[in-house]
């Protein structure tokens, strides 16, 4: 069970440390488009109306004989791919850390995603069905792909520079997504200038990511190398290989602990992130205009956060920093409560607000986590985040849906989230991170 070579190699000296981590901060740079003009503003709307288009007349489609409200398909979807990624990632996860190939795994996962995604230009007419299966394949590689990509931070990464390691990683993703956002939208907006009708810029929009995605997926996988391990037992089937990740887990309860906790903050997160633009439109009365440029400066600022509070973590510590980004997300979502009806100005500040600690707290945990992992378990650890991060998220947007119901206030709905990030900050603030670090097996930074 054991690995042959420690996790950050020093025979390999700063140079060829700094051309890895360079290396490893393009993967961000190359997927987060997909997260961004694919998934957050273009593919939703879109496949739906493809949906409609083949709707009967009572508003269903039949995949595989299944009556789906069209309006609901690409929900489905999504949920299906979450489903697809829980099965294969621990599966993946734990044949890359007994193999020790984690670079054709990750070029594997990141080329099926991009292939996917590069594939949407042909999703017209009535196509609903090849969406969907897109959608799936896509959005399940590139969960995949993450989880390897996050599993690399431990080995390229001594201690000391993880924070500023992974927040430059996300600085780069959400540079990468404003610019390519930025771009898609001159095309739609502008489409008939470029010779195109909505739907192919829409289109267009889709593939390009893909093609992005594919294009600067070459510099990590030419630079990023895998570390020879001893030979270990097989990979168990899908779900019998997440219990035993989890049994393994078991023997660092205080590992279990700080996921317990990020599960439930970033379950806010996650739907804060996905019920903005919901807020902004129904409760405020916003238009597509205005949402847009919000989410473009929430991709913006969340460069700066990132790179601010992986500043400040250096100073007080990873986990007194994610403490005080939770406390500024409960501040943010007060803030968001009392927002006026039509008045756009006020939504960016609560756009702002968001950017600034969005990045910040996710890049911090992504480091913060990579001390609790026992090592030689990177992949297999970090698949279990990464379910934490887009498998179990699923709390927040229904504790949102019910308080609508209950009230029919999107105001109360919005302001029901706070309880995530109370909870997650008790549930945080109560794990000693530097015994947990210890009882993982790993060095314990000066400051954490």
């Amino acid at each position: 069970m054991g690995i042959d070579t420690v996790r950050t190699d020093a025979a390999d000296g700063a140079d060829g440390r700094r051309r890895e981590q360079r290396g490893w901060y393009f993967y961000d740079w190359a997927c987060s488009v997909y997260s961004t003009s694919v998934l957050t503003v273009f593919l939703g709307p879109y496949l739906t109306s493809v949906a409609e288009s083949a709707a009967d007349a009572d508003g269903y489609v039949h995949p595989l004989g299944i009556p789906v409200r069209s309006g609901s398909f690409f929900a489905y979807s999504v949920s299906l791919s979450v489903i697809v990624a829980v099965l294969v990632m621990p599966v993946v996860g734990a044949a890359a850390d007994r193999t020790g190939r984690k670079k054709p795994l990750l070029g594997a996962a990141a080329y099926t995603g991009a292939a996917a995604t590069a594939g949407m230009f042909f999703l017209d007419g009535d196509r609903y069905l090849l969406g969907g299966l897109l959608l799936v394949v896509a959005n399940a590689a590139q969960s995949v792909a993450m989880m390897l990509y996050n599993s690399y931070l431990p080995q390229i990464a001594p201690p000391e520079e993880r924070d500023a390691v992974s927040s430059r990683g996300w600085a780069f993703g959400y540079a990468s997504g404003s610019l390519v956002l930025i771009a898609n939208l001159v095309l739609y907006t502008g489409h008939a200038s470029f010779g195109l009708s909505e739907s192919e810029a829409v289109r267009v929009c889709l593939a390009s990511a893909g093609l992005w995605w594919g294009a600067f997926a070459l510099i990590p996988l030419r630079r990023l190398r895998d570390r020879r391990v001893a030979a270990r037992e097989a990979a168990l089937p899908g779900f019998r290989q997440l219990a035993a990740t989890v049994r393994d887990m078991r023997r660092h309860p205080l590992t279990l602990a700080f996921l317990l906790a990020y599960l439930v903050y970033n379950d806010g997160i996650q739907t804060v992130i996905s019920q903005a633009s919901v807020y902004g439109s129904e409760e405020l009365g916003l238009g597509q205009s205005t949402l847009i440029v919000a989410v473009l400066l929430v991709q913006v600022l969340a460069v700066v956060g990132a790179l601010a509070l992986g500043r400040l973590a250096r100073t007080y510590g990873a986990k007194r920093t994610i403490l005080g980004s939770l406390v500024a997300w409960t501040v943010t979502l007060a803030a968001g409560y009392f927002l006026p009806a039509g008045a756009p100005a006020w939504f960016f500040v609560l756009a702002a607000g968001i950017g600034l600690v969005l990045g910040g707290s996710q890049a911090l945990s992504r480091s913060l986590f990579s001390h609790l992992v026992p090592p030689g378990r990177e992949a297999e650890y970090f698949s279990a985040y990464e379910m934490s991060d887009r498998g179990m998220s699923w709390l927040g947007p229904l504790l949102f849906g019910l308080t609508y119901q209950l009230t029919g206030s999107y105001r109360d709905a919005i302001i029901s989230l706070v309880a995530f990030f109370v909870i997650g900050f008790v549930l945080l603030a109560r794990v000693p991170v530097r015994r947990a670090i210890g009882d993982a097996g790993n060095p314990v930074p000066e400051r954490i």
